[in-house]
């Protein structure tokens, strides 16, 4: 397997509270890589570690082959990799337009057919032109994450991190994100790398997935496993079990 995301022996640290304890995982280019775990278990500070928001004081990362420490990032960095928050009003600036919102980056990046680049944003995730220049407070919270989405993908990235995309999102919309982001996948050749408490969810989504707990990676195992309890380790029959009403999405 060819990683385009490999994390080894990742240690961060909050404090006396060590968050990730000797973190490894490799996620090959294409991929759907889940990431579960109870609260406070380490996953999303996995993720944010990864993207360059929280530091990391030990091990390593690399993508794509090319090696970053601690929290510094470039910005070809964040042309290879993008992330989707869980709370898609929380991630949108509030006094930003959707155009300005999907501008800001192509500006930054330096590219041009601005205006053709952002129209095909809002139509590959569902959202028309009259969208453009409406506010986040405007916007139906799915339509929110819709243009959260958009903003990730413009810059035409190859790994995108999902944290919890569709946990703050009405059941009726969930469905509609998810199948949005797999098909986005499949056009783009995207690497996934997905957090999510809905072991559903990541059954749906993901091929395979890490088990975390208490900062370390308990085991890592083909999402089939979850239908057909095939692991080794008894924290993951448990969190299983405590995933009330777990099911194909």
């Amino acid at each position: 397997m060819t990683a385009v995301l490999s994390v080894r022996d990742m240690v961060v640290r909050f404090d006396e509270f060590l968050a990730l304890d000797h973190v490894s995982l490799d996620v090959a280019a294409g991929e759907s890589f889940g990431i579960v775990g109870e609260s406070g278990s380490g996953k999303s500070t996995l993720l944010r570690a990864v993207a360059g928001l929280n530091a990391f004081e030990a091990g390593s990362l690399s993508i794509n082959g090319q090696s970053y420490s601690g929290r510094s990032r470039s910005k070809e960095f964040y042309r290879t990799v993008q992330m989707v928050f869980q709370d898609p009003y929380g991630s949108l600036h509030p006094r930003q337009t959707v155009d300005r919102l999907l501008l800001e980056p192509l500006a930054i990046h330096g590219f041009d057919n601005v205006d053709r680049r952002i129209m095909r944003a809002l139509d590959e995730v569902g959202l028309g032109s009259g969208f453009r220049f409406r506010y986040s407070h405007q916007l139906s919270g799915g339509q929110r994450q819709r243009v959260a989405i958009a903003r990730a993908l413009i810059l035409e990235p190859k790994v995108l991190l999902l944290d919890e995309p569709t946990s703050a999102l009405d059941a009726s919309i969930q469905a509609e994100i998810l199948n949005l982001l797999e098909q986005a996948r499949r056009d783009r050749n995207l690497t996934f790398v997905m957090v999510s408490h809905d072991l559903g969810v990541i059954h749906h989504m993901c091929g395979r997935l890490a088990v975390m707990k208490s900062g370390k990676v308990v085991e890592t195992v083909a999402a089939d496993a979850l239908e057909k309890r095939d692991f080794s380790a008894d924290y993951t029959r448990q969190l299983l079990v405590a995933s009330e009403g777990f099911r194909r999405v």
